[in-house]
């Protein structure tokens, strides 16, 4: 029976069928260890999914921005250092110039990033690495080694801590961002060609589509993705400090795969990569009820992708 309700379900939602239930397999596991353990159930609180909400919202518009570039069948290993350089150049100019600053710094890094992969040819993984060492180079000869002293502004905390209407604001930030690139992928021709160019970019390039150009524009919009997770998070500390965004790159993977967007380009619903994020969120939280040690939440997250790359990378890329 079970088998055949899956059967009636559309190929491309079944990871997002996938992805909730094991949303719900982790809320139920966490739950009965707290009740066993504490004797309460935190995780089905309100405040409790709102915080887990709040925290996951850096974490979803990273992966907002990574699907654009994963559904080109590239990567984007820049992004840790991308949001830890962006966070610490908007609290040193401080002031109304703190955000335009950071946005600005996620633009560059993107430009950056899809220069080299659409026009020197550089594979993606290789390039976007090199990058973020630029960048890790850049911001320790700016701090010498150490925390800058400098503390977000009265917006950036806003942003990232403060609620309305007893919602956190990062959600709504969230939402916005969730908005936009749902927008871009359904309903403008640069959507279109990201799907088509994920999917081959020789018939993309030769039924007239400026694949360069889609490759740059999906770099930067990955770059300001994750130059304003920096900004929130530089926001919800007060102050931006080394390696902030490190935590960022292996989780923000593994939501977009979770979510049922190929590893290879070319297929994937921003829907499934909400569902991703969500799932990793609680997936951590869990983990931390339980005191699951940093290296095995890495292990974790790096099965996962593993795990996806297999059952994904065997399949033959289809048109979304």
């Amino acid at each position: 029976m079970l088998q055949s309700l899956f059967s009636r379900i559309s190929p491309d939602s079944r990871p997002s069928v996938i992805a909730s239930g094991f949303i719900v397999v982790i809320l139920l596991v966490g739950t009965v260890y707290t009740l066993m353990t504490q004797g309460t159930a935190p995780l089905l609180s309100p405040n409790y999914m709102l915080q887990q909400l709040q925290t996951g919202a850096f974490l979803g518009i990273v992966a907002a921005g990574m699907m654009m570039v994963i559904l080109l069948g590239h990567i984007d290993l820049s992004i840790p250092w991308t949001l830890t350089a962006a966070a610490m150049m908007a609290t040193t100019v401080g002031g109304d110039l703190a955000i335009p600053t950071a946005i600005g710094v996620g633009v560059a890094v993107g430009l950056a990033n899809g220069i080299g992969v659409a026009y020197l040819r550089i594979p993606s993984m290789i390039f976007t690495l090199g990058i973020d060492s630029v960048l890790r180079g850049l911001m320790v000869a700016h701090t010498g080694g150490f925390a800058p002293p400098d503390q977000a502004t009265p917006l950036m905390r806003f942003l990232a801590a403060d609620k309305v209407l007893g919602i956190p604001v990062a959600i709504f930030v969230w939402a916005l961002v969730s908005v936009v690139i749902a927008f871009i992928l359904k309903r403008t021709s640069f959507g279109r060609s990201v799907y088509a160019t994920g999917n081959r970019e020789a018939a993309a390039y030769l039924s007239g589509i400026n694949t360069r150009w889609v490759i740059i524009g999906a770099f930067v919009i990955s770059g300001v993705c994750a130059a304003l997770a920096g900004v929130l998070l530089a926001g919800y500390s007060a102050k931006a400090y080394q390696g902030m965004g490190n935590a960022f790159l292996l989780p923000s993977i593994a939501a977009v795969v979770l979510g049922g967007t190929r590893i290879l380009g070319g297929q994937g619903r921003y829907t499934g990569t909400i569902i991703g994020v969500v799932l990793i969120v609680l997936l951590n939280s869990v983990l931390s009820i339980m005191q699951m040690p940093e290296a095995g939440r890495q292990v974790i997250y790096g099965s996962v992708i593993v795990g996806m790359l297999l059952v994904y990378g065997r399949g033959q890329k289809v048109v979304s």
